[in-house]
């Protein structure tokens, strides 16, 4: 199964000048966890609801004066709408996401996959993806990075305690 058969192709997606106040009502009203950042046609980034809730509590500004840009990740991993989707799977997994932009060969965006789209089309048998090969992504994604420890006194990470 190609990835183009069930992603999702009616997304929404902002501009790096976009603020965060903007940027997440976007997010509610499409009930999604993620946008894509597009910037003159081209895909330039992903920005996901935990990012701009991170942003919002370490840089006490208003949503309404942090710009997309100030927050948006690297340019994010994707995949193609001809790639099958045991390759998605497989991105996803090495780079720990849930969902993928899917673009053409000139950087468009044409849709995303999520691992909600993959899961609703897995098969036990037969030339799809298997429910284990879908539960194993999900639990690379969901594996713990190691963490800084934290200093009981501040409640910070240790390499920054002692900066203050």
């Amino acid at each position: 199964m190609k990835v183009r058969e069930i992603m999702s192709r009616e997304i929404e997606s902002c501009a790096p000048g976009t603020n965060l106040a903007a940027a997440a009502e976007l997010v509610w009203k499409r009930d999604c966890g993620a946008l894509p950042v597009v910037d003159e046609g081209r895909l330039a980034g992903m920005i996901t609801d935990r990012d701009m809730f991170i942003a919002l509590g370490t840089r006490d500004r208003r949503a309404s004066e942090v710009l997309v840009r100030d927050v948006v990740s690297d340019l994010p991993v994707t995949c193609n709408g001809e790639d099958d989707v045991a390759t998605a799977l497989r991105i996803m997994r090495a780079a720990r996401v849930r969902r993928l932009p899917v673009v053409n060969a000139a950087g468009t965006l044409e849709g995303i996959v999520s691992l909600s789209d993959i899961a609703l089309h897995a098969v036990s048998k037969g030339r799809s993806v298997s429910h284990e090969e879908v539960v194993n992504t999900v639990k690379s994604i969901c594996e713990q990075v190691a963490r800084m420890p934290v200093t009981a006194e501040t409640g910070k990470p240790a390499a920054l305690a002692v900066a203050g």
